[in-house]
């Protein structure tokens, strides 16, 4: 039997996972709609919903025409248009420019960038670029030099690399991380296990869990190159006040950090740290102000490293419920329950 209930948050949120499995009609215009459609919300009572577009116009409704349920959706056309635009930079040599680009593609430039920026929160140049820089990470493991990675991953030789912001030198990466240090503590906290861990430019990583166990297997596994060093004595003072702020969410600390992400991740990040304590996104508001997609705002949240200090428990879904939270969603209900709290005080 269908969830009438999770159907209708699907209309509210324009959920496209949805689309193709349900149409919804609007009784007040006789209209039906995909449940992506981007028209304006109707009022709850207008609305009914059919598993299928004859039966929506069995029931005497007629298709919109902004959404075509019929056809492709607005987001298929659009996943279409970026799919080939990405195709073209990846195969052409030399890459073409926006303007060729749109050319071969057959739409404007200013519409292929927000489409872009809508599917993978990047321009189709810095979405090259971002491709480059993973294609050269996978190589320069096992590359002779880190010349011979550039030149393979497309690049035309190794200043662009250098110019990028790091945490790591390309040297460092072709080493796999050997070389640099990292300390570590554990804490215990009214949600569970902390595990803070810092670089020699702050805190790089600071994880909820059940167990020390469980936290360090995983920072094993994701610095597994690196030096790694137990300092509760080094790491107490920024630990303490980390189990600080979660006790006293109004006291934010305050703590040097070595942010680790690419331009858009740490676009996200910034917006984040943006929200005030007791209050709360939802990921379209957060994609309105960066000129970018929900989707691509949620996948930012999704690789945040530092709760807490990285706000990203403050970002929710438009029909104002919890979303995914990486360290769990009891978590991130306790943690705004207390920030509420903090707030009325």
């Amino acid at each position: 039997m269908p969830d009438l209930s999770r159907y209708w948050q699907a209309v509210c949120e324009r959920d496209a996972s949805y689309d193709g499995q349900f149409v919804f009609a609007v009784s007040s215009t006789g209209v039906y709609c995909r449940p992506s459609c981007p028209a304006r919300r109707p009022k709850a009572s207008n609305v009914s919903f059919h598993g299928s577009c004859e039966a929506a116009e069995r029931a005497g409704f007629r298709p919109c025409k902004r959404c075509s349920p019929h056809g492709q959706s607005p987001a298929q056309q659009m996943d279409q248009l970026v799919t080939a635009a990405c195709r073209l930079l990846l195969e052409s040599s030399p890459a073409p420019t926006l303007a060729q680009l749109s050319e071969r593609i057959g739409v404007s430039a200013s519409h292929l960038v927000r489409a872009f920026k809508l599917r993978t929160g990047l321009t189709p140049k810095a979405w090259l670029a971002a491709q480059r820089k993973a294609r050269f990470e996978t190589l320069i493991p096992a590359a002779d030099s880190v010349l011979d990675a550039a030149l393979s991953a497309g690049y035309s030789g190794t200043r662009a690399i250098y110019q990028q912001p790091q945490a790591l030198s390309p040297s460092q990466r072709r080493q796999q991380g050997r070389g640099e240090t990292l300390r570590y503590t554990f804490g215990q906290s009214p949600l569970g296990q902390v595990l803070l861990v810092a670089s020699d430019k702050g805190v790089c990583a600071l994880w909820l869990g059940d167990s020390t166990e469980a936290l360090e297997t995983e920072l094993h596994a994701r610095f597994a190159q690196a030096s790694l060093q137990p300092d509760s004595a080094g790491l107490g003072s920024w630990l303490q006040a980390v189990l600080k702020q979660i006790v006293e969410p109004q006291r934010a600390v305050q703590l040097p950090l070595d942010i680790r992400g690419t331009a858009f991740q740490q676009q996200v990040w910034r917006a984040l740290q943006s929200i005030p304590c007791g209050q709360t996104r939802n990921y379209q508001q957060l994609a309105q102000k960066l000129d970018s997609h929900p989707r691509a705002i949620a996948r930012a949240c999704a690789s945040n490293s530092l709760a807490l200090l990285i706000p990203c428990h403050r970002v929710i879904n438009a029909a104002g419920g919890l979303s995914g939270y990486r360290w769990g969603i009891e978590r991130k209900q306790a943690l705004l329950d207390r920030e509420q709290a903090s707030k009325a005080d």
